[in-house]
C-alpha cells in the first residue's frame, strides 16, 4: 500500500499483561513487536482498567515510539473502546453513563468487534442475516460511538464481513484493531489515519471527524472486501459516501439517532 507522507498506521485495540487478565503480552514486547510489524503507533486499551498518563509517557519514551491509552469498557450493550478516559468509574457498565464521562473529558468512543452477540448462527439464511444486521443497528451503545471496528484481528473472515456490512449500512467510519492478546495477533490489522498524530487529542479529533479507515494487513484473511485490504482509490469520496448515508439515516430517525447525546 502506497502511503502519503504524514499518514499513520495505528493499532487502536491492544491488551497487555497483567493489566488485562486474558493477555499474554508484556507492554514492552507489544511495543517492540508492533514497531517491527510496521505500525506507527499503538493504543493500550485494557479491560475496564486505565493506564496512568505518566506511565504511558514513560513507556513511549523508553521505546521512542508513539503510544496512547484508552479503556475497553464492558457495558451492558457490549464492549466499547473509549479514548480520552484516564480512569475507570463505577457505572460505566451502562453505555449512557460511559458516554457522559467520555463527553465530559472531550473523548471519543468506538464499537469493537460489533459482530459479537449479533452474528446469526445460520449465515446461509438471508432473512435471518438481514434481521441480525437490523438488530445490530439498534444497539443502544451505537448512539454514542463515532466509528465501528470493521476489522478485528481476532475475528474470522465471516465475523469481520458482518461488521463491515453493518458499518456500511449505518454509514459509520471504520477502524481496525488487532485486539492483541498474544504475539501472533500483533500487526494483523490497523487503522489508517490521514494525518500525523502528535497527541492524544489529535487521535480523538481524527476519529471523531471520521478521517480513519480500517485495514486488513494479512492479505485477505480478515476481510473479503478489497477496500479494507487496500485503501479505496478515492478515500475522500468513500468517506463522503458514508457521511451521506449517515445524514439520510438521521433524517429517517434511524435507531442510533433516537435520543442521541449531543
Amino acid at each position: 500500500m502506497l502511503r502519503r507522507y504524514g499518514t499513520m498506521l495505528v493499532d487502536l485495540h491492544t491488551h497487555t499483561h497483567p493489566f488485562s487478565w486474558d493477555s499474554f503480552l508484556h507492554p514492552d514486547e507489544l511495543v517492540e513487536r508492533s514497531r517491527q510489524a510496521g505500525l506507527d503507533a499503538i493504543v493500550l486499551s485494557e479491560h475496564d482498567w486505565a493506564w496512568k498518563p505518566e506511565a504511558v509517557r514513560e513507556l513511549s519514551k523508553r521505546h521512542d515510539f508513539p503510544i496512547f491509552a484508552g479503556i475497553e469498557v464492558n457495558t451492558e450493550d457490549g464492549h466499547v473502546l473509549s479514548y480520552g478516559l484516564h480512569e475507570y468509574v463505577f457505572g460505566m457498565h451502562r453505555a449512557h453513563e460511559l458516554a457522559g464521562h467520555v463527553r465530559r473529558v472531550g473523548g471519543v468512543m468506538v464499537a469493537p468487534h460489533p459482530y459479537r452477540r449479533q452474528l446469526p448462527w445460520r449465515l446461509d439464511d438471508e432473512a435471518e442475516y438481514a434481521d441480525a444486521l437490523r438488530r445490530a443497528e439498534s444497539n443502544p451503545a451505537y448512539r454514542f460511538v463515532s466509528a465501528l471496528e470493521a476489522v478485528n484481528g481476532r475475528g474470522t473472515l465471516r465475523e469481520n464481513t458482518f461488521s463491515q456490512q453493518l458499518a456500511r449500512a449505518m454509514g459509520m467510519p471504520t477502524t481496525g484493531g488487532t485486539d492483541s492478546h498474544e504475539r501472533g495477533d500483533i500487526g494483523k490489522t490497523a487503522t489508517y489515519f490521514e494525518r500525523e498524530l502528535r497527541s492524544e487529542q489529535a487521535l480523538i479529533e481524527e476519529i471523531r471527524a471520521g478521517r480513519v479507515w480500517a485495514l486488513d494487513r494479512t492479505g485477505g484473511q480478515l476481510s473479503a472486501d478489497p477496500v479494507y485490504r487496500e485503501l479505496p482509490p478515492d478515500l475522500a469520496a468513500a468517506r463522503a459516501e458514508l457521511t451521506a448515508i449517515r445524514e439520510r439515516r438521521a433524517l429517517e430517525g434511524a435507531p442510533e439517532f433516537r435520543g442521541r447525546a449531543g
